[in-house]
């Protein structure tokens, strides 16, 4: 079944606003009853959000492609198989799903719903790790869907679940939860200041894995694996 525009993109604001209050709920429940113990919060965390992803990549994926990520959806507009109008309206969904996720998060912790984050995630070597961890997320997300299009929520949630530990940034690989997440000053905070460089870093990530995959993947092979 084909879905109308309306219909996809309140998936993707929904599946993005439920992502990040996965992401920042959990951090804030880790962070509680860790009793300070950051490996602890970090693992909690980290399940939490790789579990996230696989159910919200089920559940809105026949209908939107679950994409949750601006990344994501230019990527699959940057090789057509998204209309450019539906990429913007995609994206817009997301960022303010995005900071909705955020807020939702905030007030389940009866904190403010927005109070921007001090955590400091700067330095050459926490962007390297948001380039890297892009790339490997749109080379996973492009080749699971050409070739094995059933497995892309196993294959988005495990691989995430690896770069929580294997990047010093905890692989945000995500410009609306990059900016969504400056707006909560707690374990999964930004500071603001850090953000352009995160998405700068993202967005790069993203197109050298979106040249990648075309290289790996022509169109031959799809071809191939769809029959």
């Amino acid at each position: 079944m084909k879905y109308n525009l309306a219909r996809r993109v309140v998936a993707e604001a929904l599946g993005t606003a439920i992502l990040l209050a996965a992401v920042v709920g959990s951090g804030i429940m880790a962070e509680r009853l860790a009793g300070g113990n950051i490996a602890i919060t970090l693992l909690a965390n980290t399940i939490a959000t790789g579990a996230a992803l696989v159910t919200l990549i089920l559940a809105f994926g026949p209908i939107s492609g679950a994409h949750l990520n601006p990344v994501v959806t230019l990527g699959f507009a940057f090789q057509s198989e998204l209309r450019q109008r539906d990429a913007v309206a995609y994206i817009c969904a997301q960022f303010a799903g995005a900071a909705v996720g955020v807020a939702t998060a905030n007030l389940m912790f009866s904190v403010p719903p927005i109070f921007l984050s001090r955590h400091d995630r700067g330095g050459v070597a926490q962007m390297f790790s948001e380039f890297v961890a892009t790339l490997g997320l749109v080379l996973v997300i492009q080749s699971s869907a050409k070739l094995q299009p059933r497995m892309v929520a196993f294959a988005v949630g495990g691989y995430i679940t690896a770069a929580y530990w294997f990047t010093s940034s905890t692989s945000f690989a995500n410009p609306a939860v990059t900016l969504a997440r400056s707006f909560s000053d707690t374990f999964a905070g930004i500071r603001l200041a850090n953000v352009p460089m995160f998405v700068i870093a993202e967005l790069g990530g993203a197109a050298a894995a979106t040249l990648l995959t075309r290289w790996l993947i022509p169109a031959s092979a799809e071809r191939s694996s769809d029959g």
